[in-house]
């Protein structure tokens, strides 16, 4: 009765988590570049009342009984599939068609993450950055400056990225010139990256990265879509179905619960 009691436990423990993941899920629909998650279960360790023998000539030998203890969330998981891509007709927003991340960089302490969300935006001094003031990295791992140099008398007129992430410089006298390069990222076992909230991920040496950021388009990456973000991957409709068979297991896993407290009590009250 104790062992039913705590794998009801554990199934109440598994199942909530679920219903976090799926609840964090459904809430980030229309988060820019959101990857959803899953939680994979697995049986946790069984007792065993009486172990296998082996067959002999005068024997068939005994199967082994076990009663299982209840279930553990072995891991949590990201579907990194690409969302949808939806033109903005911005032109400083950027989208991956295919697999990579941007790489950004804290201004202030230098520290690198990446991320799938190309909202971006040029400030003051001409940098493009994120909403939260991170700097975008070149291929060459340097900060993105869309301006025109400092030997130009003419002024900035315009700029683009193209779909390999060259970014040209249009100025007011009719030339223009090339002012840099986007630089994508990708990793070996995206699964490895932690998230740092604000659609950033950290722990980029574990994921296994690339030697260096990737020129798109090349070493399997993605192409640059300008004037375009790509869409959360949650699937609204798949959210909801999981979120009912979660909802019904934790309901069957507190009713399990209720009934071996029930038994429990009828074993108190032989007493009387």
């Amino acid at each position: 009765m104790l062992d039913s009691l705590s794998a009801g436990v554990s199934g109440l423990d598994a199942f909530q988590q679920q219903m976090d993941i799926i609840g964090n899920n459904i809430a980030n629909i229309n988060t820019t570049g959101f990857k959803a998650a899953r939680s994979d279960l697995a049986d946790s360790f069984s007792d065993t009342l009486e172990a296998a023998t082996a067959a002999t000539s005068n024997s068939l030998g005994n199967n082994a009984m076990q009663v299982g203890t209840g279930v553990t969330t072995t891991a949590v998981t990201n579907d990194w599939s690409p969302g949808a891509i939806n033109p903005t007709g911005v032109s400083t927003d950027l989208a991956i068609n295919g697999n990579g991340f941007f790489v950004v960089q804290d201004p202030n302490s230098s520290t690198q993450y990446v991320t799938q969300d190309g909202t971006f935006s040029l400030n003051s001094a001409g940098y493009l950055v994120t909403t939260t003031g991170m700097q975008v990295l070149d291929n060459t791992g340097k900060a993105i400056q869309i301006n025109n140099n400092s030997t130009d008398t003419a002024a900035m007129q315009s700029y683009s990225i193209n779909t390999t992430g060259v970014i040209t410089v249009n100025l007011s006298d009719g030339t223009s010139f090339t002012r840099g390069q986007l630089g994508l990222q990708n990793f070996q076992n995206p699964q490895a990256l932690v998230s740092a909230g604000e659609n950033l991920y950290t722990n980029m040496a574990n994921a296994g990265p690339l030697a260096a950021a990737g020129i798109p388009g090349s070493s399997g990456l993605g192409t640059i879509q300008s004037g375009a973000l790509e869409l959360s991957n949650v699937d609204l409709s798949s959210e909801m179905a999981d979120l009912i068979t979660a909802q019904r297991a934790f309901e069957a896993n507190s009713k399990i619960i209720t009934t071996s407290d029930e038994l429990l009590q009828d074993v108190v009250n032989m007493k009387r």
